[in-house]
């Protein structure tokens, strides 16, 4: 498989602060990959060194095989999708579409040719004479899809693109982003803090946090086996579980994490695990428990149904032992 993008020991420093360490990740052609993390973890400007829009204090970068640390954004092969779009109100769909067609100096019918072709490529043939205020926000990200594909990039970078939409919409586009990146075979790099997107669309995920890349997996392998405490309670939604409980419970002690949904809750004694019920929340098809257990809470996500225990009901806990998952000491 090609290495479309490959950074060794990527390094960005701001003054004191270190925005990324010693980045090591190698992205493949053709692939859906998400960069995830929380808010200063270091993943936007990860993406921005990619793009160009940031230098590295140290490291290699290399796009397709060709060292591009010193190489200008608009000389590198790849785009950029925004999270506000970054249209022109002042122009109209076609030509927004088709401004750096003309930058490039593209003739005239050919440029608007190309721009057309990539409307259509995003389902949005005929409003080309609209403006961008007269699109809703859906429209507005196909618009600024267009833009980027227009170009034929072999990258396209996406920096949260979906976070200004509703989440009907969102996940509309989420499905939307996938198949167009399957059916144009293009490398798309997304940046989220969104864990839901990461999963839904990715084919790998990397971790981010603290400027450092916590663990790189496809979806399953960051769910189902994370590497570290943070990743555990990062992504999804885990029980993370302290040495000592977990000593109780396997006869040895260590971090573990154990999902919600592999958690089994019912009204009475009579398990190995009893504890009290602290709160419930329906969720439509699934109801979500927290469950004391002698000081350690434990969430549990059931099918909703009439026999759901009740807040202070005292329960019975229960798990295959094959989904507590260890994990490694280090947060």
């Amino acid at each position: 498989m090609t290495t479309a993008v490959s950074l060794k020991a990527i390094t960005r420093r701001f003054g004191d602060v270190l925005a990324l360490d010693a980045i090591d990740l190698d992205i493949v052609e053709g692939e859906f990959f998400a960069m995830l993390g929380p808010s200063g973890s270091g993943k936007t400007t990860c993406l921005r060194v990619i793009a160009g829009f940031e230098q590295p204090s140290s490291g290699e970068l290399a796009i397709f095989g060709e060292r591009a640390e010193t190489v200008p954004p608009y000389k590198r092969n790849v785009n950029t999708v925004f999270q506000d779009y970054a249209l022109f109100p002042h122009l109209n769909v076609i030509d927004n579409v088709a401004y750096s067609l003309m930058l490039r100096k593209v003739e005239r019918s050919e440029r608007y040719r190309q721009a057309e072709a990539a409307l259509e490529m995003v389902k949005l043939s005929g409003y080309g004479a609209r403006r961008p205020g007269q699109l809703s926000g859906g429209q507005r990200q196909r618009v600024a899809l267009a833009r980027a594909l227009v170009n034929r990039p072999k990258v396209l970078l996406l920096d949260e693109p979906l976070g200004a939409l509703d989440l009907k919409l969102r996940e509309q586009m989420q499905e939307e982003l996938k198949s167009l990146q399957k059916r144009l075979g293009i490398t798309f790099i997304f940046v989220t803090h969104d864990q839901g997107e990461a999963m839904s669309m990715a084919d790998r995920i990397a971790v981010f946090n603290l400027g450092r890349i916590m663990q790189v997996g496809t979806p399953e392998e960051i769910y189902l086996t994370p590497a570290s405490r943070f990743v555990a309670d990062f992504v999804g939604s885990s029980n993370v579980l302290p040495p000592d409980f977990v000593g109780t419970l396997t006869g040895k002690p260590g971090w573990a994490s154990l999902r919600p949904e592999a958690v089994t809750v019912t009204a009475g004694a009579g398990a190995s695990l009893t504890g009290m019920v602290v709160s419930r929340s329906y969720l439509g098809a699934t109801t979500r428990l927290t469950v004391d257990i002698a000081g350690q809470r434990i969430h549990a996500v059931m099918p909703s149904g009439p026999a759901m225990p009740e807040e202070g009901e005292q329960v019975a806990v229960s798990f295959d032992p094959s989904a507590l998952h260890r994990l490694a000491d280090a947060p």
